[in-house]
């Protein structure tokens, strides 16, 4: 029997053959993507109001060149709302039933999700898919016969604002889904602000092509009104409405009319007789519709803008109903957008300095309550100290607060990300092994120190052990207060300090009194450092026995600072006690060889006969009588002295040997610390 081996497929389904996650990261993506394409739509959509243009004297046409390109650029903004819709044929819905509780049940059939959406929305999807504007630029236009620019103008900016509509609506349940999924459309202050500030230019956007389209009409009702006078007046040559399209620019009778025509002339916005354009005088005036598209479009947006922020007061109207209407929309608009859009904007920008003003209150409150305590000048600097420095360290930010609001997995992760690094340059916790340090990590507190502040005192309780991140620290012991004895110590980073705490932590019983510190702790610098409570050390060491092994006792030894201390004293008793020792037997010796000698020469004087000292005084009285014999006596007698003061010297030495340990001044002895019970 020949069993065949499939391979298996490793290959991922394409998002358009599975059902999509509403709240997945791929549809949120998508939702950001598809808000920035809907904006630029909205944007591109006014720029066909520019497409009619006065390209001679008394005519208009259509920017053919400026047509193509926005055309080409709506068909793009096109092809996202139709993968919109694609995507919504395939994105699952939680169903409205099980929303008792929690998110809800999604419902993943394809049926079921392609019936809810045809009858929900895809009426206005595709509305705002279909490519209405090209088509009526490339296929409308051209095949109507009388094709003037009147006509287009009317039919594209009926167009265009059918269309608009839906395309603007859309971006609504849009940005409700991105609050929904994500909490806010806009992740930063700054990224709020602008993103208010430019649908505020879009409005401003809008409203000035849609003042220069009106503009543009308003001209051609003066022209087409002067134009059906000169009709009707049999003048001569007769005005037709064909001529006021530029594609008659060259025509022979256009060119002999526009000779004896006063259309020119009587449309003038300066001197324009029975004909007011109001409010769109400014771009005849200013020869806006003459004028490049840059330049145009610059000068309409500016227009826009002045008129939303003024609310329409800067409007100069007159008494067409069209005109008064557009007056009304945009005092409305311009209200409404100024209250919500910059309201919002406002909002955003004082979210960012809302920590800096909290802080200034608290300082300013800091402030009175010293100077009501009447706090010593000094203190209150210290006070200042802090406070500033707490501020450039944390801006306001509670890191306690939030973490303790997250998962335990996410914060365990979190301090083994902020923390693991700067434990292990702790030399004792480097010995430790990866389960042990997350504990520890779990654990520990931020601590700020500004300079010259005390941690501990010696003597105080000792409730927090300090892993040094940044700065120094001096630590100074007296040996409880004993006269004579001073030793100081620099902590750098890397040190720690409090390490009573962990022999307190590693006894067997449980002791409610905390351990007493044995030293004095002050800042040198400003610190900044990690701190273990007590309590959190008593729960790593009552948990983990890895933490009584005899490695993390030789390592505990080697780095405590008080260890070192006492072993650093112990050898310098040590060794002034060898080198006492050793000038001892120095002195013994070298006054034994003198005291041999001494005892050599009274012995034997003491041996001496009468005879002989008769017979030596003899000899030296006959001595006398000569130079030689006055030397030797004198020789003699020196001898016998220096014998006698020897043994002064012995017996004085001899005291001084048995009595100088015991009237000497002693060294202060510094107790040996007290070692945690690692058994």
């Amino acid at each position: 029997m020949n069993n065949k081996i499939r391979p298996f497929s490793f290959r991922q389904k394409s998002w358009w053959t599975q059902i999509l996650d509403p709240g997945g990261r791929l549809v949120t993506q998508w939702n950001h993507i598809f808000l920035i394409s809907c904006l630029l739509a909205l944007f591109l959509d006014p720029l066909y109001f520019y497409l009619p243009v006065i390209a001679g004297p008394a005519c208009f046409r259509i920017d053919l060149g400026l047509g193509i390109v926005v055309t080409f650029f709506r068909t793009v903004a096109d092809m996202f709302y139709l993968t919109h819709m694609i995507m919504k044929f395939r994105m699952a819905f939680v169903a409205p039933s099980s929303r008792v509780f929690g998110r809800g049940e999604l419902v993943m059939d394809p049926q079921q999700i392609a019936l809810r959406y045809l009858k929900s929305d895809f009426i206005i999807d595709f509305a705002a898919t279909l490519p209405l504007p090209q088509t009526v630029i490339w296929y409308i236009i051209p095949a109507v016969k009388d094709s003037i620019a009147d006509h287009a103008n009317h039919i594209l900016s009926l167009i265009v604002l059918i269309q608009y509509i839906p395309r603007l609506f859309l971006i609504f349940p849009l940005n409700r889904r991105i609050v929904k999924t994500t909490g806010a459309v806009a992740r930063t202050a700054w990224l709020g602000a602008a993103y208010n500030l430019l649908l505020y230019m879009l409005a401003s956007h809008v409203l000035g092509a849609s003042w220069y389209l009106l503009s543009i009409e308003r001209q051609y009702s003066c022209w087409s009104k002067e134009c059906q006078k000169e009709a009707n007046s049999m003048h001569f040559p007769t005005c037709h409405s064909s001529f006021l399209d530029c594609s008659t620019l060259e025509q022979p009778d256009r060119q002999f009319w526009l000779n004896f025509s006063h259309v020119l002339t009587n449309c003038r916005p300066e001197n324009s007789i029975g004909f007011e354009y109001g409010m769109y005088s400014d771009a005849f005036i200013n020869e806006v519709a003459s004028s490049t598209f840059l330049e145009k479009y610059f000068y309409c947006f500016w227009w826009g803008l002045k008129s939303l922020s003024s609310y329409g007061q800067s409007v100069v109207t007159s008494t067409f109903t069209s005109e008064t209407l557009f007056c009304i929309v945009i005092c409305i608009g311009g209200l409404v957008l100024f209250s919500h859009l910059i309201g919002n904007m406002q909002t955003y920008l004082q979210n960012m300095g809302i920590r800096l003003e909290e802080w200034r209150v608290r300082r300013r409150d800091t402030e009175e309550w010293m100077r009501h305590r009447q706090l010593p000048p000094d203190l209150q600097e210290r006070v200042r100290r802090f406070v500033q420095y707490k501020w450039i360290a944390t801006r306001g930010v509670d890191e306690e607060a939030i973490l303790h609001a997250l998962p335990l997995d996410i914060r365990r992760e979190i301090q083994r990300h902020l923390c693991l690094a700067l434990v292990r340059r702790v030399p004792f916790f480097s010995q430790m092994d990866d389960q042990l340090l997350d504990a520890i990590c779990e654990r520990l507190v931020s601590s700020l120190s500004t300079q010259d502040a005390y941690i501990v005192r010696e003597g105080d309780p000792v409730n927090e052990m300090l892993f040094i991140i940044r700065g120094q620290l001096e630590s100074s012991t007296t040996n409880g207060g004993r006269s004579g004895f001073f030793n100081s110590i620099t902590l750098r980073p890397g040190d720690f300090c409090g390490e009573e705490l962990l022999t307190w932590a590693l006894l067997p019983t449980s002791n409610l009194n905390l351990p007493s510190s044995t030293r004095t702790v002050k800042s040198i610098t400003k610190v900044e450092a990690f701190a273990l409570r007590a309590e959190d050390l008593k729960f790593v060491a009552n948990q983990f026995k890895r933490l009584h092994s005899k490695k993390l006792q030789h390592a505990f030894r080697y780095y405590s600072h008080q260890w070192r201390t006492w072993g650093a004293c112990f050898i310098q008793v040590a060794w002034r006690r060898l080198k006492r020792r050793k000038l001892a037997k120095e002195l013994a010796r070298q006054e034994g060889l003198d005291y041999i000698q001494i005892s050599d020469q009274e012995g034997y004087l003491s041996e001496m006969t009468d005879a002989d000292y008769q017979t030596s005084s003899a000899e030296i009285s006959s001595m006398e009588n000569s130079h030689e014999g006055q030397q030797i006596g004198a020789t003699v007698l020196a001898s016998r002295f220096a014998a006698n003061a020897r043994k002064g010297i012995q017996q004085k030495a001899k005291f001084k040997v048995v009595t100088s340990p015991a009237t000497s001044l002693k060294m202060p002895k510094l107790f040996k610390p007290e070692e945690p019970d690692f058994s």
